[in-house]
């Protein structure tokens, strides 16, 4: 709940997030960041990432977020967090957002792999703020929002080194360069 609250306001996507477990940087006993990790909403994508046999084993970092004033790198934040996440043995995926202007340079520097971009696309979506698949197609008017592509990263989230090896050669997405460029805010 303490995360969801700091989240919501401060999170550009203003919705909240599916939540397994969620990490809190304490700061002189403020909160100044949280991070969280859930399942993702899309079976497909579970699938997608290592096949069926792992998709039990796929979750999302799905929110990072940080105080305005907190300015110094969260990466060292993300690496903890993954660090104890490895007894869980968790195919760890997320994403940058591209309209935001995101690159993933928190990712690059945990040493995700870079997977590419997922497509842009358009959804439905009713002028209420509520999200399309809520409802039925005959109640969701004409209006359609554009959902820009993201950077896709994944992370093998284990100690133990045959089963990273078996994940890597099951992976379905080529590993391809970082990509660069300018973020809107130096994470």
């Amino acid at each position: 709940k303490e995360a969801i609250d700091f989240l919501l306001p401060k999170h550009y996507s203003g919705r909240k997030p599916i939540v397994k477990i969620a990490f809190g940087l304490f700061e002189d006993d403020v909160l100044q960041a949280v991070c969280t990790f859930g399942k993702p909403a899309s079976h497909s994508l579970c699938k997608g990432i290592c096949g069926e046999e792992y998709a039990e084993k796929v979750y999302e970092l799905n929110r990072l977020c940080r105080l305005d004033t907190y300015d110094k790198p969260l990466s060292q934040f993300v690496a903890h967090c993954l660090r104890s996440l490895k007894e869980r043995n968790w195919v760890i995926v997320s994403y940058s957002d591209m309209a935001m202007t995101h690159h993933g340079y928190i990712y690059q520097a945990c040493n995700f792999l870079y997977t590419g971009c997922t497509k842009s696309r358009t959804d439905k979506y009713v002028p209420n703020g509520k999200h399309s698949r809520h409802y039925k197609n005959s109640e969701q008017g004409e209006y359609r929002r554009f959902r820009s592509g993201k950077h896709r990263y994944v992370y093998f989230c284990t100690k133990d080194k045959r089963l990273k090896k078996r994940w890597e050669s099951e992976l379905r997405y080529p590993i391809q360069p970082y990509p660069k460029g300018d973020n809107n805010k130096d994470y």
